[in-house]
């Protein structure tokens, strides 16, 4: 199961993957922080200025009394070094065999000090194993043959054990961050490309099929879509060769009534009959519009949506009918303008048709774009809110073929918004009217 895990490229081995090389990377940002942490983070003792103060301390007890000497070594103790002078070297525990240190070897010890001082130093590991004693010391013998331990409680100098591990924990924090930052942005972009491939056959049935590429579960995602895909073109294409059987099975038998009402006698039936075939006509010309609405999507292309609701507007205005607007003077927006313009000439139809004083407004924000397009009307009940979005609706029935319509107006606006990715609803004023809410998304 390892070995077919490691051969294929699955989002677990990528996540797996990820995690191992933001653990390699901490620990080798680590190991670089250990490596330089005697030049900058923990510096030798001989650039910390502890051995000036060391020289100095013993120039001072040297030159002064013997029975001075334990206050003056008292005094000159603080939290960084505890200074001690005893008169013996067994005196003070430490361990046989120090480490010497050649004071000519450090040129600040050797210009306070001179040459051929005694001095050792201790380190830690210098104790016995797990001794409780065990730390930093430095031993010097004075000119009389005392001595003086200078002992820093711990090695003080350079960061601090906090900074330190402070250091370490925003290094593994870092390279964490890092290999996520770069795993992520890898794993999403056969993501995105997945996302923008939807979201484009969404507005464009037409479109080619996705390129498979990506994690294993994500190449099985594309091909399952891109399967759906064929199929609902394959659907549409059947749908719309049976329409096109269907308009002309349903116009031939029309155009021979038609014919036919031209040799009756009966004036009065042959007017009432035609009227009857005008209208089926304009029914089934109505319907087979609507459903092949589908099949003849304008491209999207960049355009001034303000300037076409504008152009919406001063086209009412020369019909002698006042359509208000309120919004940006322009507004570039990508999409289909024949579109929208369709459906916002519908809605303004429906309310200079069954209401007064209608008006657009244009607001939005960096996500979505919104069109209101209201009236002062009468509304309507909110029950049928959503039902007159149903083809062949019609909630006025004393509404006329010429005043009316078919009732796919709404229904052929809400398409056209929805291949858009958008929304079309309708909601009362509270004042009184109706609105009509188109909600475009900002791609």
């Amino acid at each position: 199961m390892i070995r077919r895990m490691l051969r294929r490229d699955t989002l677990s081995r990528r996540i797996a993957l990820t995690i191992v090389a933001a653990m390699l990377t901490s620990l080798a940002l680590n190991a670089l922080f250990v490596q330089v942490a005697g030049i900058w983070a923990r510096p030798p003792i001989e650039r910390t200025g502890l051995l000036e103060q060391i020289a100095a301390t013993v120039r001072v007890i040297e030159a002064a009394p013997v029975p001075l000497r334990p206050q003056l070594a008292d005094a000159a103790s603080s939290p960084r070094l505890k200074v001690a002078w005893k008169a013996q070297r067994a005196d003070f525990g430490l361990p046989a065999g120090g480490n010497p240190v050649e004071a000519g070897r450090v040129p600040v010890l050797q210009l306070l000090l001179g040459n051929g001082r005694t001095m050792e130093a201790f380190n830690p590991d210098d104790w016995p194993s797990h001794s409780p004693q065990a730390h930093y010391a430095a031993l010097v013998q004075l000119v009389d043959g005392s001595w003086l331990s200078f002992t820093p409680p711990e090695r003080v100098w350079g960061l601090e054990a906090s900074t330190r591990i402070a250091v370490v924990i925003a290094l593994g924090l870092i390279a964490t961050l890092l290999v996520a930052w770069i795993a992520t942005r890898q794993l999403a972009k056969p993501l995105q490309r997945f996302a923008s491939a939807a979201r484009r056959f969404g507005g464009d049935l037409r479109a080619p099929p996705i390129k498979i590429e990506g994690p294993e579960e994500i190449r099985q995602a594309i091909i399952a879509f891109n399967t759906m895909q064929a199929q609902i073109q394959h659907f549409i294409g059947e749908r719309t060769h049976m329409l096109a059987s269907i308009s002309h099975d349903l116009r031939a038998p029309l155009t021979r009534m038609r014919l036919r009402s031209e040799f009756m006698e009966d004036l009065d039936h042959q007017g009432k009959q035609i009227r009857d075939i005008e209208e089926m006509q304009s029914m089934i010309n109505a319907a087979l519009a609507f459903f092949r609405e589908d099949t003849h999507r304008e491209s999207t292309t960049a355009f001034d949506l303000a300037e076409l609701l504008q152009t919406i507007i001063d086209d009412y205005r020369d019909q002698n009918i006042d359509v208000g607007y309120t919004g940006p003077a322009h507004w570039v927006y990508e999409g289909r303008p024949l579109g929208i313009k369709r459906v916002i000439v519908n809605l303004l139809d429906n309310a200079e048709k069954y209401a007064q004083h209608p008006r657009i407004a244009l607001s939005g924000d960096g996500y979505t774009i919104c069109i209101e397009v209201s009236d002062d009307g009468p509304g309507i009940a909110e029950e049928s809110l959503e039902r007159v979005f149903d083809p062949f609706l019609r909630l006025e029935t004393s509404r006329n073929r010429e005043t009316g319509g078919v009732g796919l107006g709404l229904s052929a606006a809400r398409a056209i918004v929805r291949e858009q990715g958008g929304e079309l609803t309708l909601s009362n004023r509270s004042g009184g009217g109706l609105v009509a809410r188109v909600e475009l998304p900002i791609q």
